[in-house]
């Protein structure tokens, strides 16, 4: 798959592993296996760990497993990645019962870098400097210490040791963490605190933009509304690590499908016209309805993990959260649109023998995979922010070649959430005209 990108560091996948130990012998209470991350590949060969794997058993997890691995965009002068300075040896197995010395060492990162996981020693030595990258502050986010691998508990070692999990915080609107598969330890079988240094990487969700046009303000005489005006798409590319897809593998996903495509189409919706006939101005109202049309969005979050309305956290080996871009999915001001639909009133003024037409915004959402199918259901979201209005001319205005200059009414009055009163010409948003 092509690499991710955030800022100057690339960040790739391994599932090739190369084991370095395991306690079968030592009459621990729990079986464990230490591995290394490969990247011997062709397509990784310019890629690093960011530490050593602990995995619970004995089985073999190559093509099973994934983990991150990195590298600098800039591979002369990159600044993204450094070796350690220094390591600290955290735990060694060197009791009764060793059959082979093995020691497990906590990196010491450069000022203004972060290491991501501990890394085993073969032997009671230091491993080597070029074993491990460190990555610098501003690409990763903090963590937090998650479930126990492995303890050393009735190993006989001098020295008692926990390893345990990483997964990342809540991710921040936009962005996706991503836990790179290492561990950290603890000297002793309580989980580490909340202080311990623990980190994540982060990536921004790519968001691609084509806008809606301006809706027209005026439309030509003798034809009726249309119930649909013009189009406008956003899409937004989730890595494949941030579905959850039913027909396919984690290994599947990386290997067929690296990304997948929220699309949201967006269309000026009519939903009320009114016609005034007399010499006067008048006031029409309707009710329209606003929010998500139906309640798809909990099918889809059934299905794919993605929520429309706040972060999460999809279900396979990975540790990851991802929250959406809050434009995107309509909801930086609340999101209390989703999962139901609400009514609002709008109210116009109608100048003198005018028709206009009121129209909504409607937002169609789908998840497509690489080869263009879709994975879950359509939502369709009305937005109740802003009501946009288009008069119909009539025959003779159609000719003038001057137009009249436009009454503004002394006061319009504040929309509210559930009663906007608008005047058709005054009351729209002019940065949507052309």
């Amino acid at each position: 798959m092509n690499s991710l990108q955030y800022k100057d560091l690339l960040i790739n996948f391994t599932t090739e592993f190369v084991p370095v130990w395991n306690d079968k012998g030592t009459r621990a209470e729990k079986p464990v296996t230490f591995w290394r991350p490969s990247t011997s590949s062709d397509a990784l060969g310019n890629f690093v760990s960011l530490g050593d794997v602990a995995v619970a058993g004995y089985h073999n997890i190559n093509q099973l497993k994934i983990v991150a691995v990195v590298s600098e965009v800039d591979r002369e002068n990159g600044t993204a990645l450094r070796p350690p300075v220094d390591f600290e040896r955290v735990w060694e197995h060197s009791g009764p019962r060793a059959r082979a010395n093995f020691s497990i060492w906590q990196p010491t990162a450069p000022e203004g870098y972060v290491a991501m996981g501990l890394v085993c020693g073969l032997g009671n030595d230091k491993p080597p400097r070029n074993t491990i990258r460190c990555v610098r502050e501003d690409l990763v986010t903090q963590a937090y210490v998650d479930q126990l691998i492995w303890s050393d508990q009735g190993s006989g070692a001098h020295q008692d040791f926990s390893a345990w999990g990483v997964s990342p915080s809540q991710a921040a609107p936009g962005q996706t963490y991503l836990a790179p598969g290492t561990f950290t330890g603890a000297e002793g079988y309580a989980k580490p605190t909340r202080q311990s240094p623990v980190h994540a990487l982060r990536l921004d969700l790519a968001l691609h933009s084509e806008d809606l046009p301006p809706l027209p303000r005026e439309m030509a005489p003798g034809r009726t509304m249309p119930e649909q005006v013009t189009e406008g798409t956003h899409v937004c590319e989730l890595p494949w690590f941030t579905v959850n897809d039913p027909t396919l593998t984690p290994l599947e996903k990386l290997q067929t499908c690296p990304v997948y495509r929220l699309k949201r189409i967006d269309q000026y919706s009519l939903v009320a016209s009114g016609q005034n006939t007399t010499p006067a101005s008048q006031t029409f109202s309707w009710v329209f309805a606003k929010g998500e049309i139906s309640d798809f969005s909990m099918g889809l979050r059934y299905v794919t993990d993605i929520d429309i309305k706040a972060a999460w956290t999809p279900r396979h080996s990975l540790s990851v959260s991802a929250s959406l871009n809050r434009d995107f999915t309509h909801t930086g001001l609340t999101a209390q649109g989703w999962e139901r639909e609400s009514v609002a009133d709008v109210m116009a003024y109608i100048p003198a023998n005018k028709s206009i037409a009121a129209y909504l915004v409607k937002s169609r959402y789908e998840l497509l995979r690489v080869d263009g199918s879709q994975l879950g259901p359509t939502l369709t979201y009305a937005s109740g922010d802003n009501v946009y209005f288009s008069e119909l001319l009539q025959p003779e205005a159609a000719v003038t070649a001057v137009e009249e200059p436009q009454e503004v009414p002394e006061e319009v009055p504040e929309p509210t959430e559930n009663n906007l009163e608008i005047t058709p010409h005054d009351g729209i948003d002019d940065t949507l005209l052309p």
